[in-house]
């Protein structure tokens, strides 16, 4: 009984969280302004729109998508800004191509970089998975000398290869935290370089 109540509030949390705008707000929506927090968000407008029209179409709520997108053009600036790029790009998050022609050189300058910080981050934090991983195999193999259930000299062989492989794995780590080091420099480069310009 509980794991079913437990199983319908996970489903309609699902069925909610897909929803853009609940009943009551589209029965009081501000469509520019709506648009407007969309753009400075850089969502797909497509797909963004598409989710206000089929929420608050469930509403019995016509979307307007004139006052909508003349918000949503109004919101893009905040959102294709250099700085705001490197934030989008470090944070992991895909873009949406929705920057307008004189904003995107800017925007991606930013992007591209934080996406070199982000990717960095996410090879050493792999690296160090698999460390954990590895230290978790020489516990065991020293459970199993512990415990003679095994020949002595082959777990110690293989505690000694491991051991080898964290120290590889752990020279590979300090060589990329340099990279990332000189990532974070260029970063904070760039961010004083635009909040200069102001």
């Amino acid at each position: 009984m509980i794991v079913r109540i437990a199983l319908l509030i996970a489903v309609c949390a699902l069925i909610t969280s897909c929803q853009t705008l609940s009943k009551e707000e589209c029965a009081v929506a501000d469509w520019r302004v709506i648009g407007e927090q969309d753009g400075a968000s850089g969502y797909n407008p497509q797909d963004r729109f598409a989710k206000h029209v089929k929420a608050c179409t469930k509403a019995g709520v016509a979307a307007d998508q004139t006052l909508w997108y003349q918000g949503y053009q109004k919101g893009l600036p905040r959102y294709c800004t250099p700085l705001n790029g490197l934030t989008v790009g470090s944070q992991g998050k895909s873009y949406a191509n929705v920057c307008p022609l004189d904003l995107e050189p800017g925007f991606r300058e930013g992007y591209d970089l934080g996406r070199v910080q982000h990717r960095k981050k996410s090879e050493i934090s792999t690296l160090e998975s698999r460390i954990s991983a590895i230290e978790r195999d020489i516990r065991a193999d020293e459970d199993l000398i512990r415990d003679r259930k095994e020949d002595r000299r082959t777990v110690e062989r293989r505690i000694d290869e491991n051991r080898w492989k964290i120290r590889d794995l752990e020279r590979d780590i300090g060589r990329m935290q340099s990279d990332l080091r000189r990532i974070e420099d260029n970063m904070e480069d760039f961010r004083y370089s635009y909040a200069a310009r102001g």
